[in-house]
């Protein structure tokens, strides 16, 4: 599954599957508790494959950041907990992303990417490389 069918619901806590579209908006599962929760058209939703990272050069897409973040990790868990300082936080996501910006990605936002992480790799939807190839073997 890619990160297209991943969503963050604004005011709900850690990541939804889209599961079904509805005539007021559609119907997502929980990666948390698998529980399933209808989300109208008002509610403030966002996409993981059409969120970016802020460099100094260029918006890095967030499956490339979470890419370096496997790539780094071997795939486990990560070494340093979203719960953890601002600094540490900070000087973890330097070493995955040397030139992010650091005046326009603050603490909060580097938590957010360690705690999808997270939850993507307890759920096994990493494995960004593997869809590319088969869906070009499908073509």
């Amino acid at each position: 599954m890619g990160l297209d069918k991943i969503l963050a619901v604004s005011g709900k806590p850690g990541l939804y599957k889209l599961v079904a579209q509805t005539r007021g908006g559609f119907v997502a599962e929980s990666l948390i508790d698998n529980r399933r929760i209808s989300v109208g058209i008002q509610q403030n939703v966002s996409v993981l494959s059409e969120i970016a990272i802020y460099t100094l050069t260029a918006e890095v897409p967030l499956k490339e950041v979470l890419n370096k973040i496997k790539d780094k990790e071997n795939g486990a868990q990560t070494s340093v907990s979203h719960k953890e300082s601002k600094d540490k936080l900070e000087e973890y996501f330097f070493e995955v992303l040397p030139d992010y910006d650091e005046d326009r990605v603050y603490a909060s936002d580097i938590k957010k990417v360690m705690q999808w992480y997270n939850m993507l790799q307890k759920n096994d939807l990493l494995n960004f490389e593997e869809e590319a190839v088969t869906a070009d073997e499908e073509e």
